[in-house]
């Protein structure tokens, strides 16, 4: 096992800890708010295991509230400074105390339990708050300890019932971290591996790297036993090893015997046994203070670096949260300045994110005006993509086409129902083409809540003033927006433009439903194979020559009119395999069918029969029955109906695909235009006209409370953290450097003179035994 194994006392300790303690006292002015952790050692152990005595051995005196339940019950941050040699002066300070020096060690007890019970009550409680108390002395080593609570099993009086789980989650605040050595005291006669001190302890730091083991009470072990093994870490490996040493007994302490008296009776003790007397380099507080000493210099060292960056990552932190506060103003001059300024940065912030340009650029998902084009391309065009412009059903077509051409019969296609119906599909652009521009008025509101402008957080009634004027004016510009896309979608109503190039026009529409009337008879007739060989290939209404007309020519790109008809058999003569229908078209076969010439011919033969007057009398009343109130077409449709379906549908989506087209392109147009533009454009302007007034400088920049505070805390903060970076540039450049080892040459012990007793006179010749 690697050990420590010191052999002087390091002269940066001299500078090195009284730097730490003054960073200590330092941070102290902000409380719990520190985030900087400071190297120091807490002192750990159950309850009775002798930290009291421990810590009044290392300092010599007498100070620490003693009983035989729980008296350390608030942290104990204990400084020890050592005086200049010769100096016979000792005496006590705490921090919440500045300037009262206390000579009498037993009036520092009475202080300590004082403030103990301000904070903890007069019962049993416990309280996370430190008292600091630095203790002067020729007699002591520079060494900064937290005596912290010991831990209890049993709660007594009227403690909680988890006085334990609170003791130990207090002592875990302090030694999980890096920066803080564990002292664990175990007495000597209990089990070393059942220790509190020694398995919280392994919890914070499992690998024993910063956890330095005393063993207490190696004076009332049973006879015949040793701690030999403990202390050699043959039991429970520790790095920075094990040292044991022998307390004052309550008897020592109730006939007031002093710790001159102990430590040498502990001198004595160890000198003369057989054991432990081999074993001087881990035996005796004055062992024990060296090594304290000599391994938190080299913590210090080791972590100083990291301790620097952390302060001066703090300063720059704190300095920039205090600049971001501001100063505070109370001219009118330098109010305007300063309001005219926020106006300035916000506009030009606003403006900055629409384009693209903000210097806080998120990589996380889309951001200000990406958004905007995220809108227009990928919600409003693919939605409109995505909308069948014959979402009428073939019963839907059919009734209009009916309803077209009023009592007469349905002889041709009438342009009527195309028109009707297009233009409800046209008027169906309206209503997502004004949520698109909703979507972009929400997405710039959003905007102007996170322009971020640094002043605005200390002025919460010009932010608000600021949100309610944008809100108001980016509402107003949406006002001619959705005038706008209302006369873009009036616009393409008021005049159905047959003529467009891009329109598929009466002719084509006719041969492209033809052939596809055609396609789907065939298709449905080829699962019917005769001898092999298909037929019935032809359709039914090809093979009829007096099917009934179904379309008139358009003289204007082939529109369906009222001014021809055309009958399928004509169509088919003057359409040759695979060409396109021809410019004229007949219309005499609607009135030469079949079934014109029956009709008439019925009728003729009836003009010579009897009248039909003479036989009402033989027959019974005829009565019609009443028409339904809600009366539809029927469920089936001739061939005729079916081409004319086939035809309507062909129109509505050429048509509307040209004016979805058109909507694609002048919606956001429109939106940018009269809305995202004109925004940037004129925002400075509105702001300055609203709120550049003189008589409202002071209410626009009136700060609140919390605002206040933050800003003073800052300061203080900053101030304290300046202080800290100032103390640490003292330390001299050695001090940079971990040291390999340590050499005074002048005691062959290196211990310090304890009450006026040299080291040497207490042990004598060091004979060093591992």
């Amino acid at each position: 096992m690697a050990d420590y194994n010191p052999v002087s006392v390091s002269p940066l300790g001299h500078v090195l800890i009284p730097i730490v303690n003054k960073l200590q006292d330092i941070f102290a002015q902000l409380g719990t708010s520190s985030t900087i952790e400071l190297p120091q050692v807490a002192v750990v152990g159950s309850q009775s295991s002798g930290k009291s005595s421990v810590l009044e051995a290392l300092v010599g005196r007498d100070f620490l509230p003693r009983g035989s339940d729980i008296c350390t019950r608030r942290p104990l941050l204990l400084q020890l400074v050592r005086t200049a040699d010769g100096t016979e002066e000792e005496y006590g300070e705490f921090l919440h105390l500045p300037g009262k020096k206390f000579f009498d060690f037993s009036e520092i007890r009475r202080e300590i339990q004082a403030e103990t019970e301000k904070e903890a009550g007069g019962n049993k409680g416990v309280s996370d708050k430190q008292i600091r108390l630095k203790i002067y002395s020729p007699s002591v080593l520079d060494i900064t300890l937290v005596d912290l609570p010991g831990i209890t099993k049993v709660p007594v009086d009227d403690q909680p019932s988890d006085i334990e789980a609170r003791i130990r989650t207090m002592i875990l605040s302090y030694i999980k971290q890096p920066s803080c050595l564990i002292l664990a005291v175990t007495p000597a006669n209990s089990y070393l591996v059942n220790s509190d001190a020694l398995q919280i302890a392994g919890n914070a730091d499992p690998n024993g790297d910063r956890t330095i083991g005393v063993i207490t009470k190696l004076d009332i072990m049973d006879r015949g036993t040793d701690a030999r093994d403990l202390l050699l870490g043959k039991v429970i490996s520790l790095r920075l090893g094990y040292v044991g040493v022998v307390n004052r007994s309550q008897e020592d302490i109730m006939l007031n015997r002093s710790i001159k008296d102990a430590l040498a009776s502990e001198e004595n003790f160890f000198r003369s046994h057989n054991v432990y007397n081999g074993l001087v380099d881990r035996c005796g507080i004055p062992q024990l203070a060296k090594k304290l000493n000599l391994i938190l210099v080299q913590h210090i060292q080791k972590v100083l670096p990291e301790l620097k960056s952390h302060i001066n990552s703090e300063l720059y932190s704190v300095s920039k949260e205090y600049a971001s506060y501001g100063e505070i103003i109370e001219s009118k001059v330098d109010q305007g300045s300063l309001l005219l300024n926020i106006l300035s940065k916000y506009s030009k912030a606003f403006s900055s994110m629409v384009e693209g340009k903000n210097e806080e650029m998120l990589t996380s998902q889309l951001f200000g005006g990406a958004r905007i084009h995220h809108i227009f391309q990928s919600i409003f065009v693919e939605h409109l993509e995505e909308v069948d412009p014959c979402d009428l059903t073939d019963e839907d077509i059919r009734t209009a086409i009916q309803n077209a051409t009023g009592p007469r019969s349905a002889l041709f296609v009438p342009e009527v129902p195309f028109q009707v119906l297009v233009r409800r599909q046209i008027a169906r652009l309206l209503v997502p083409s004004l949520q698109c521009a909703g979507l972009i008025y929400d997405e710039l509101v959003e905007m102007s809540h996170q322009c971020q402008v640094r002043e605005l957080r200390r002025f919460p009634v010009l932010r608000k003033r600021m949100d309610d004027i944008v809100g108001n004016f980016l509402r107003e510009g949406l006002e001619p927006s959705k005038k706008m896309i209302g006369h873009i979608i009036e616009m393409e109503l008021d005049y159905i433009n047959t003529s467009h190039s891009k329109f598929i026009g009466g002719n084509k529409a006719v041969e492209v439903a033809l052939q596809q009337i055609r396609s789907s008879r065939v298709s449905a007739q080829m699962p019917r194979p005769r001898n092999g060989v298909v037929s019935d290939m032809v359709p039914a209404f090809e093979r009829n020559s007096r099917s009934r007309a179904i379309v008139a020519r358009s003289p204007a790109n082939g529109i369906i009119t009222d001014q021809g008809v055309l009958g399928i058999t004509d169509i088919e003569r003057n359409v040759p395999s695979g060409g396109t229908v021809g410019s004229s078209w007949g219309i005499s076969s609607i009135f030469s069918g079949r079934e014109n010439r029956t009709t008439r011919e019925v009728s003729r033969s009836n003009s010579n029969d009897e009248p039909v007057y003479r036989m009402v009398h033989t027959l019974s009343m005829i009565h019609l029955r009443e028409p339904p109130a809600v009366l539809r077409s029927s469920e089936t449709h001739s061939e005729q109906e079916a081409i004319e379906i086939a035809i309507t549908k062909l129109l509505l989506r050429s048509y509307y695909d040209i004016v979805r087209k058109k909507i694609e392109d002048s919606v956001p147009k429109a939106i940018m235009h009269f809305l995202v533009n004109h925004s940037k454009r004129a925002l400075h302007n509105v702001l300055i006209e609203k709120l550049y007034r003189e008589n409202l400088f002071e209410e626009m920049l009136q700060e609140t409370e919390e605002m206040a505070m933050k800003r003073r805390h800052a300061q203080e903060t900053l101030r304290i953290l300046q202080q800290a970076a100032q103390t640490l540039d003292e330390l001299p450049l050695e001090a940079e450097t971990i040291e390999k080892g340590y050499s005074l040459g002048i005691d062959p012990t290196g211990l310090p003179n304890i009450l006026g007793c040299t080291s040497s006179a207490l042990y004598g010749t060091i004979n060093g035994s591992n």
